[in-house]
């Protein structure tokens, strides 16, 4: 047990200069190598991608856009960005790419800048229903600077409502719509929404953070014809290094590369662009394509594997690489739900289900992903017998007792079965990398 993520993960060599934060990142290693990952944001970093964020590339400072920096010695960061945006570009099918958001937020902050003037109205998904917080309510920036309409699921179904949101848009007005969510298990209908936008005028703008990987991979439909803008982050099903990108139409990327630079953020990071530049080559690989259909393979057996259990799930299941399981039923809440699973070696996270009485601090639902475990060569069967560890530490009610501790020991087990998963993440080849 405590075998470190991958093999070049040695801190041996920050004991004698700080022991206590060598200590620190020995524990959070052990961590990561005896617990099983479901949380759906989550993902690991292949060998390319890390190797690809080197340290020395911290040093160059760098502001502007390739040929129009600021400062000197921009040659080889010219390069790397100009080959992270067209491997954007070619990978989404889209006109221009920009990549230097920190994050998928600042992206979306960025294509609401770029489009808009303070105080237009703007549609988005409600957080209660799966959305957003930057596009579906007021906590965000967005939601402060723009008069955010929110529009919800059919209380039924927990499916979106596309008459609704058309009738919404038709009352509003909204300069832009924006769709794309956090926790909704179904495919949207980018289509539909291209419609409504037209009928009202307004730019279409999505955000596939969540399934940015799987819509690379062809594992879910692709958004890339409907839209004016897709707003991303470049981790999740992606699996890059944690930042975001924008993807747009010709006629609006002088106005999004100045919404990203210099309204809403100064310099880039280039060992975040080399590390995104590897992660967009990589997903442009077959191999790419079978893992993310196996994402999906692995989403839906975990849907139906806890159902069998006994779950009630949103929407009966799930068409991308998360589910919601509502756990009222059992009497708990969610994020307590969620620290059960944690103590026995399952990570989860706590969160809304449609029209949940609990609210964003106590929610009625569980979010489970599978990004990271396929990512570490996990499948079906494995799946399957996870799913049911799930359903043992939940009814076990949270119970310190030999039930937790068997399926911590379970859990950690499994996880340790892809210690060198470096060679279970197989078939990427250099050549490939184009």
């Amino acid at each position: 047990m405590g075998e470190p993520v991958s093999g070049v993960d040695d801190v041996s060599a920050l004991r004698g200069a700080d022991a206590t934060i060598a200590r620190m990142l020995e524990e959070e290693l052990t961590r990561q190598s005896t617990t099983i990952n479901l949380i759906a944001a989550a993902n690991y970093l292949s060998p390319a991608v890390r190797s690809a964020m080197h340290p020395a590339l911290e040093s160059v400072h760098c502001e502007g856009y390739p040929g129009r920096r600021y400062h000197q010695g921009q040659t080889v960061s010219d390069a790397i960005e100009r080959l992270a945006v067209d491997r954007a570009c070619r990978l989404f099918g889209s006109e221009h790419a920009n990549v230097q958001p920190y994050r998928g937020t600042m992206a979306n902050l960025a294509a609401a800048m770029a489009v808009l003037e303070p105080g237009d109205p703007v549609l988005g998904l409600q957080t209660a229903a799966g959305g957003h917080y930057s596009t579906g309510g007021p906590l965000h920036l967005i939601g402060r600077m723009f008069r955010v309409v929110p529009y919800g699921l059919r209380p039924d179904t927990a499916r979106l409502d596309y008459d609704l949101i058309r009738a919404v848009a038709r009352r509003e007005r909204p300069r832009a719509i924006f769709c794309g969510d956090t926790s909704y298990p179904q495919l949207w209908d980018f289509g539909a929404l291209r419609d409504v936008a037209d009928e009202v005028g307004a730019v279409l703008i999505a955000d596939i953070s969540q399934s940015a990987g799987l819509i690379a991979g062809g594992a879910i439909p692709s958004p890339a014809r409907h839209v004016d803008i897709m707003t991303a982050a470049t981790y999740k099903t992606l699996r890059g290094p944690r930042a975001g990108l924008i993807l747009c139409t010709a006629e609006l990327a002088d106005r999004v590369d100045r919404a990203v630079y210099p309204i809403c953020q100064g310099g880039t990071n280039v060992r975040i662009l080399s590390g995104i530049a590897a992660a967009l080559g990589e997903a442009l690989t077959e191999s790419f394509r079978v893992y993310t259909g196996q994402v999906v393979e692995n989403s839906r057996c975990l849907a139906d594997n806890l159902m069998l259990w006994g779950f009630d799930l949103v929407t009966d299941g799930t068409e991308n690489h998360a589910c919601l399981a509502d756990v009222r039923p059992l009497g708990v809440t969610g994020d307590v739900a969620a620290q059960w699973l944690a103590s026995a070696g399952i990570l989860s996270n706590g969160n809304q289900i449609p029209n949940d009485p609990g609210g964003p601090r106590r929610p009625s639902g569980l979010r489970f992903g599978t990004a990271a475990v396929t990512t570490l060569g996990m499948d079906g069967p494995v799946i399957a017998e996870v799913a049911g560890l799930v359903s043992q530490v939940l009814r076990n009610g949270g119970r310190q007792n030999a039930v937790e501790e068997q399926v911590r020991a379970r859990a950690a087990e499994i996880r340790y079965g892809y210690h060198a998963w470096n060679d279970a993440w197989r078939g990427i080849d250099v050549e490939e990398l184009v």
